[in-house]
Order: C-alpha cells, then sequence, then structure tokens
C-alpha cells in the first residue's frame, strides 16, 4: 500500500461489534479521493468495502477473525434450500431503479433496523442518512426493488465495478420470514452479476462460528481471502 498515490488512515481502536473482549481498527481510503469503478474493484479483491462514502478494511493488530469473502458466480449452483427459496418469491418482481422513493425506502429500513438490530443506533435513519448511504465514490451503484404487486418487500444496494458486484446493503420486511428475504436478495445479485458478465459477488465479512455472519457460507462455492489470496470454504 505504501506505494499507492492515495491516502490511507487507520482508525483509533475501538470495541469490536462481532467479537466480545476484542478491538477492533479500520483502514480508510481518503474519503476526498475520487475513485474510479475499476480502482474500487480491485480494492473489493484485496478485501475492502464500502459503507456510504467510506470505503475500508478492518486491520485489526492482534486478531484476523473477519474473513472477506465472495462468490464465484459461474460457478454457484443453488442448493435446496435456495430453491425453496426462490420457488416462495417467484411472485415477486426484481426491478432496477435510477430514481426511487426515498421516503418508502427509509419506512422499510427503519423497520428492518428496528426488528433485526435494535439498539444499533441506526433505527432512526432520516431521509439524509439513507441517501449517503446510495453515494457512490463515483462507482456505479445498482438499487434492487423487490416488490409484489405495489407494496415493496425488500431493497438490495449493489456496488457495480469491472471486477464484480458488491452486496453492499439488503434490507426487507421482517414481518415476513417464511420468504427468506435476504437470501432471495442474494441469489438475485449472483444472477444479476452471472448475466452482466462479471465474475464474483462480494459478500462482505465473515466470522467463523459467528451465527449472524454463518448464512454466507451456504452460497457454494464461496470464497475467502485469507493470507493474502483467495481460498475455497467449506459450507458454514
Amino acid at each position: 500500500m505504501q506505494s499507492s498515490p492515495i491516502n490511507w488512515y487507520m482508525t483509533a481502536p475501538q470495541t469490536c461489534p462481532y467479537l466480545e473482549g476484542r478491538e477492533m481498527q479500520t483502514v480508510l481510503v481518503d474519503p476526498a479521493v475520487s475513485l474510479e469503478d475499476h480502482h474500487y474493484g480491485q480494492l473489493l479483491a484485496r478485501g475492502f468495502r464500502r459503507s456510504g462514502q467510506f470505503v475500508y478494511r478492518h486491520q485489526c493488530p492482534r486478531c484476523n477473525a473477519c474473513v472477506p469473502v465472495r462468490v464465484p458466480v459461474h460457478a454457484f449452483r443453488p442448493n435446496r434450500a435456495q430453491r425453496r427459496c426462490l420457488r416462495r418469491n417467484a411472485d415477486l418482481d426484481a426491478r432496477l431503479v435510477t430514481r426511487p422513493d426515498l421516503d418508502e425506502h427509509v419506512q422499510l429500513l427503519r423497520r428492518y433496523l428496528r426488528s433485526r438490530h435494535p439498539g444499533g443506533g441506526m433505527e432512526d435513519t432520516t431521509r439524509t442518512d439513507y441517501a449517503g448511504m446510495l453515494s457512490d465514490r463515483n462507482c456505479g451503484v445498482l438499487l434492487i426493488e423487490f416488490r409484489r404487486g405495489p407494496t415493496l418487500l425488500a431493497v438490495a444496494v449493489t456496488d457495480h465495478t469491472p471486477q464484480g458486484l458488491s452486496a453492499m446493503y439488503t434490507f426487507f420486511d421482517p414481518d415476513l420470514p417464511e420468504r427468506s428475504l435476504g437470501t432471495f436478495a442474494i441469489l438475485h445479485q449472483i444472477e444479476e452479476a452471472r448475466s452482466r458478465g462479471l465474475p464474483h459477488l462480494y459478500l462482505g465479512y465473515w466470522i467463523p462460528g459467528s451465527g449472524r455472519m454463518g448464512y454466507k457460507t451456504r452460497f457454494q462455492p464461496v470464497e475467502g481471502l485469507i493470507g493474502g489470496g483467495w481460498q475455497r470454504l467449506d459450507p458454514g
């Protein structure tokens, strides 16, 4: 990284939100830098991720539990449970939108956060907060809505680069657990990447033994960035 013209910043240690008793540090790309989509794609392949205007990678001094993961989409085949999920949601209409109803999205996002992540500090996300989440750092952003008739059930915010898609954030109706809408959104993004001729869908971080991240290794084959190289991971 020392030879790069991009400035990098290291955050101060803070309490890890994933593993009790550990500290987390994060490398940030200078927020003032305008990233082209291929540069961001190269960063994805090196374990970085985007959250709003921030492109970052966890780099903790005494821990390497967070493993960036991606699905090689052309090799992916849905398992039995995922095929059932596809059938259950066959009545949904998935569409790419460029002018979303932000108020409608925020209403659904708040319901999702209050149900799935209570006490996380984001339950009162505003329209401005959400618009910031969609900030693309000059990278292409795909906004995918999933509707049943006129009713919005889920939204997937997906970054587009020449190296692949990145599932940046997904939220959905928390009162429909039987639909497994989070799984359905990932399956759709895998197909979206495949249809565009892109090699990978990046799923962010996975931590072995973490119940809330275990779903990521169910999309087989899946690869993890371990020791500087991408390796096949077994189902979790």
